[in-house]
């Protein structure tokens, strides 16, 4: 992932790049000047997330987290991964999108019993309320994420 992380401005929605080391700090937007403190749940785009990040990241989240399973090596983790992308764009600030790399928390992954990727769990208040394996058409993930709101 990158360095930094898009993060949705509360005052006018535009997007400010946060360096990752300055998530949850004070921030000032780049447009209108507000000030706000820079959080992942503000994020427009995927999060990075780890077995030692999961229960802060997801499960003690503010607002619904869908949790992405992917590997590199996954051709339909690929092929989703622009429409996460979109979504987490469309969704800032009312749900959060992470992305756990399985090859490399297998802990987590394990612990979900993650058996194929892509697989997408999609959590609110720190439970998993639905779970879909599979590459999906961004119109059923949108659907999806509205039931979460």
């Amino acid at each position: 992932m990158a360095d930094t992380l898009l993060v949705v401005c509360p005052e006018c929605q535009t997007k400010n790049r946060i360096p990752n080391d300055h998530i949850g700090q004070s921030a000032k937007c780049g447009k209108c000047s507000a000030s706000f403190t820079a959080s992942t749940e503000m994020a427009a785009s995927p999060v990075s997330v780890t077995d030692a990040s999961f229960s802060q990241e997801v499960l003690e989240s503010s607002v619904p987290v869908l949790v992405d399973f992917w590997a590199p090596w996954c051709g339909p983790c690929r092929m989703i991964a622009p429409v996460l992308e979109e979504l987490a764009e469309e969704y800032a600030g009312r749900v959060k999108i992470v992305k756990l790399n399985t090859d490399e928390n297998q802990n987590t992954a394990g612990r979900y019993g993650i058996q194929g990727i892509p697989t997408l769990l999609f959590v609110k208040g720190g439970q998993v309320v639905d779970q879909l394996v599979g590459a999906a058409p961004k119109p059923r993930l949108a659907a999806k994420l509205q039931e979460l709101l």
